[in-house]
């Protein structure tokens, strides 16, 4: 059996990823288009994962938040991005590298990705240098819609307004109930769901 020296399972989870990087990068500047909004599952575990103490003690090892009415300081970087949100009427601020990200959704479009989150490797990969990151999870598949028990609550008004600075919407985190882009065969065509381990070798 002949090695993949090139790697194309990493190369093009990195591609992947750089999806949800161009799509937050716009709405940070422009706002949500349309009907846009998102879904984000990611690994509290990860190693660059930045939350406060409550919700780490709430969602130990996975979170879903959701980008739609309410949101704030939407920052993108290369590798990871902060925002602002509220819980329960408690303003918070998440930092979140992209390589933490589980899945990212787009209910409006019927549109989601799904990742592995190796957390060991991540934290290896920091601690000791480049480490080889974990192949992708098996077929093509639709993603499902979030654990309510792992889903973020649904969040009031928060109490202190965050002052509103331009490319940016005010915002709390709206914890409404993803639109499931169906486990059956019959709906699978109306909605794009991309697995990377296609990619893989058999």
């Amino acid at each position: 059996m002949s090695v993949d020296h090139i790697r194309y399972d990493l190369l093009a989870q990195d591609a992947l990823r750089g999806v949800i990087r161009t799509v937050l990068t716009d709405a940070a500047v422009k706002g949500l288009p349309g009907e846009h909004h998102f879904f984000i599952t990611f690994d509290t575990r990860a190693d660059g994962v930045r939350m406060s103490a409550r919700l780490k003690a709430s969602y130990p090892d996975e979170m879903t938040i959701v980008l739609q009415h309410q949101f704030w300081d939407l920052t993108v970087g290369e590798e990871d991005f902060d925002v602002g949100l509220a819980f329960n009427g408690i303003p918070e601020r998440l930092h979140i590298p992209f390589k933490a990200v589980r899945a990212f959704m787009d209910p409006s479009v019927q549109f989601g990705l799904q990742f592995t989150v190796d957390v060991e490797a991540t934290r290896a990969a920091n601690a000791d240098g480049p480490a080889e990151a974990p192949a992708a999870t098996a077929k093509p598949a639709l993603v499902e819609k979030p654990s309510p028990t792992k889903q973020a609550p649904a969040a009031k008004s928060p109490k202190p307004e965050p002052k509103k600075e331009p490319g940016t919407q005010k915002a709390t985190a709206n914890a409404a109930k993803p639109v499931p882009l169906s486990a059956s065969g019959k709906e699978a065509s109306t909605g794009e769901v991309v697995r990377l381990d296609r990619f893989r070798k058999k």
